[in-house]
C-alpha cells in the first residue's frame, strides 16, 4: 500500500505541476492578452497590469516546475504557496462572477481554453484538494542543496517573463515626419486620436510582407480593426509587396528612408499599439493576435 501511495502521490504531483505550467504558458503567448484581461476586469493601469501579468506568469510557472520536480522546499513552502495562489485566484473568480457574470472568459488558460468563472472555480477546488493531500502526505525529494535550489529556481522563473517580454514604458509618439515629410503621402487617418495598430514596414522585407499579409487577413475578418501601415521609402515599386500581402484593404502611407529608419531604429517590422498618440506596447508580427486587439479596443 505504501508503494502504491507513493506512486499515486508522484503522479498527482506531476499532474498538478503540469497544470500550473500549462496555465502559465497559455497566458504567456501572447502576454498582452493577460495584460488586457487585468485592465478590463481588475481595472489596473496599463503599466501595473504589464508588471503584474509577468509576475503571476513567472510565479505560476515557477511553482508548477517545483511541484513537477517534487522540490517542495523547507516545510513544503512551494506547495503551500501554490495553495495560497489558488485561493487568491478563486477569490478573484468569485468577484469576477459577481461583477461580470458567468459568461466571460476568466483568462485562467489565456485564450487557449475558454473557461467561465464557475468552471475555473471547480478546477481550482480540485487542485486545492490535491495540493492539500500533497502537503499532508507527500514528502517530495530532498538532497543537500535542495533547500537553496528551490527558491533560486523560483526567483529565476519569476524573472524570466521580464527578460523574454521587456516592459515598454508609455511614450508620446512623434507624428511630425508622417504628416510633413511628403505631401503625397500624408495619412488620411488621424493617428493622433483613438487607438491604432501602426506597422512600420519595409516593402522588400520578407517578414514585413508576412506581417502585412497577417494584418490583411485580420482586417478581412474584422473590418473595424484600427490597422495602419507606414511603408518605408517613397520611390520603390510596391507591386511585389501588394502581390505578397494583398494588404490594399489597410490604410497606408509612405515615409522617406531617413525618417523611416529613425522611427524604426533600423528594426522592422515595427508594430506599435498607439492610444491617443501614446505608444502603449510594441509587438512582433508573429504575436499579433486579432482577439487581443479586439480586447484592447474595448
Amino acid at each position: 500500500m505504501d508503494k502504491l501511495q507513493r506512486i499515486t502521490l508522484i503522479i498527482l504531483s506531476v499532474l498538478t505541476g503540469a497544470t500550473f505550467l500549462y496555465s502559465a504558458y497559455t497566458k504567456l503567448y501572447p502576454i498582452q492578452s493577460f495584460e488586457y484581461t487585468m485592465v478590463e476586469f481588475v481595472h489596473l493601469p496599463s503599466i501595473i497590469a504589464a508588471i503584474a501579468a509577468r509576475f503571476f506568469v513567472g510565479l505560476e510557472a515557477g511553482l508548477g516546475g517545483l511541484i513537477t520536480l517534487h522540490l517542495f522546499g523547507k516545510n513544503k513552502w512551494a506547495l503551500k504557496a501554490a495553495f495560497a495562489l489558488l485561493l487568491a485566484f478563486s477569490i478573484y473568480l468569485i468577484w469576477l462572477w459577481i461583477t461580470a457574470g458567468n459568461n466571460v472568459n476568466c483568462g485562467c488558460f489565456g485564450d487557449a481554453i475558454w473557461m467561465s468563472p464557475s468552471a475555473s472555480l471547480i478546477k481550482n477546488g480540485i487542485l486545492m484538494i490535491i495540493t492539500g493531500l500533497l502537503i499532508r502526505y507527500h514528502k517530495g525529494f530532498t538532497w543537500k542543496w535542495s533547500g537553496i535550489t528551490a527558491p533560486v529556481l523560483l526567483i529565476c522563473t519569476i524573472a524570466l517573463p521580464y527578460i523574454l517580454f521587456p516592459l515598454h514604458s508609455r511614450y508620446k509618439m512623434d507624428f511630425k515626419a508622417l504628416y510633413t515629410a511628403d505631401a503625397n503621402y500624408i495619412p488620411t487617418v488621424d493617428l493622433t486620436q483613438g487607438k491604432h495598430i501602426i506597422a512600420f514596414l519595409s516593402p522588400s522585407c520578407i517578414h514585413c510582407r508576412r506581417a502585412a499579409l497577417k494584418m490583411h487577413q485580420m482586417k478581412e475578418n474584422n473590418p473595424s480593426l484600427p490597422l495602419y501601415m507606414v511603408i518605408g521609402g517613397t520611390t520603390s515599386d510596391l507591386t511585389d509587396f501588394w502581390k505578397a500581402s494583398n494588404a490594399q484593404n489597410i490604410p497606408w502611407s509612405r515615409l522617406p528612408q531617413d525618417p523611416f529608419m529613425k522611427s524604426t531604429k533600423g528594426v522592422f517590422p515595427t508594430i506599435l499599439w498607439v492610444n491617443n498618440g501614446w505608444v502603449e506596447a510594441s509587438t512582433s508580427y508573429t504575436d499579433l493576435n486579432q482577439k487581443v486587439i479586439e480586447k484592447w479596443m474595448k
